[in-house]
């Protein structure tokens, strides 16, 4: 094992939605102008925080942290809070989601942002929750490329193996994960009154979450042949860009996220999409979550290669709605203990690593997303 493979980059862009003090979406502006660490994603009313590049995932929950006080001060003076829950509360009516307003430099995003509404509806577009960057340390990657490649293709094939292998197993963090099998009735009519227990443990990571209409399949073979694919649904019409790409994990080059960048510049970093605001965190995250989203990578990373084909694309989109539901299947809950008991031999030599495990089995035991859900709701 590499003396640096613990080493790399952390990020976090949380999104939560700004309430009032009734618990209904704030009609408001956006208070923060043009902060590139406070911003918007879809609607105004929706904040999303974005950390900057941090060497651990401790120090990216403390710059986190100080992001999310910035912003309760500033709402608190407004009688605004932040909704900590990854299905949004009571709506009356769509025009309660006011589509973010970016003007000048910015207005492409107004513009596509429109085009989101009139693609999948602006509810969908409520569904919030927290992104987590990775990148690998410089020495690592040295230390990796044992056969002394180019450093970038080196690069660039290391973290599309690592995407092929998180897009198979992108399930098992949705399990572990899934914080959100509540949701108000608004959800389903603009206005209806009440909370439904749902078939979901996770609702944004389900068949009624993010997903295109249709399954992008996608060629795997080289970062050139990756980025080409994904161009023709664009030349197609049925991507309005990169950005349209509903997959629960993503490559993304330094700087701005752009199909271009990515195949001019490489790789730069790889971003998991699927984790549930957990109401029961502070922050919205449990920091052993993330350690245990990183274990996952590393471990991962030991496995073989493989063709990524298209059934098996299919098969891991599927697997990854599986496991949003209450009851997944039991053979994939088989197949996540089978998985942590290798990571736990995988990383028997490191402690930490050995805590982190224990906390995410112990999940599996105890199987605590009603009972939180529960808490959350009834405080």
């Amino acid at each position: 094992m590499s003396s640096h493979l613990f080493e790399g980059k952390f990020g976090i862009e949380r999104e939560t939605l700004r309430v009032d003090g009734l618990g209904r979406l704030a009609q408001t502006p956006h208070p923060f102008g043009d902060d590139p660490h406070i911003t918007r994603d879809f609607c105004e009313n929706q904040i999303e925080l974005v950390t900057p590049p941090c060497a651990s995932i401790p120090d990216a929950l403390s710059a986190l942290g100080e992001l999310d006080a910035r912003v309760r001060n500033v709402l608190a003076a407004r009688g605004e809070h932040i909704w900590l829950y990854s299905n949004p509360p009571h709506i009356k009516s769509e025009d309660e989601i006011p589509i973010a307003v970016f003007t000048g430099a910015h207005a492409s995003k107004r513009i596509y942002r429109e085009y989101l509404e009139q693609r999948y509806g602006k509810k969908l577009m409520l569904f919030s929750g927290i992104h987590f960057n990775f990148s690998f340390s410089e020495a690592c990657l040295s230390e990796l490329n044992t056969e002394h490649e180019e450093p970038r293709s080196f690069r660039d094939a290391l973290y599309l193996r690592l995407y092929k292998q998180l897009m198979r197993h992108s399930w098992l963090l949705v399990m572990l994960t899934a914080a959100s099998p509540y949701y108000d009735a608004s959800l389903d009519n603009y206005g209806e009154n009440g909370i439904i227990r749902s078939r979901y443990a996770s609702m944004r990571n389900s068949e009624r979450g993010y997903w295109n209409r249709y399954l992008p399949i996608l060629d795997h073979r080289n970062l050139h042949s990756f980025t080409e694919s994904i161009r023709k649904y664009i030349r197609a019409g049925v991507l309005h860009s990169a950005s349209e790409l509903y997959l629960p994990v993503r490559l993304k080059p330094r700087g701005e996220n752009s199909l271009e960048g990515l195949s001019e510049n490489g790789v730069d970093h790889i971003e998991l999409r699927m984790f549930d605001l957990n109401p029961a965190a502070p922050l919205g995250m449990d920091a052993r979550d993330l350690q245990f989203a990183h274990l996952l990578m590393l471990y991962l990373l030991s496995l073989p290669d493989f063709e990524f084909t298209s059934d098996l694309q299919t098969e891991a989109v599927s697997a990854h709605k599986n496991a949003a539901l209450l009851e997944p299947d039991a053979a994939l809950t088989e197949q996540a203990d089978e998985i942590l008991h290798k990571m736990e031999v995988y990383f028997s030599e490191y402690e930490d690593a050995q805590n982190v495990i224990a906390f995410e089995l112990e999940k599996r035991r105890q199987s605590p997303i009603l009972s939180c859900a529960c808490k959350c709701l009834n405080s």
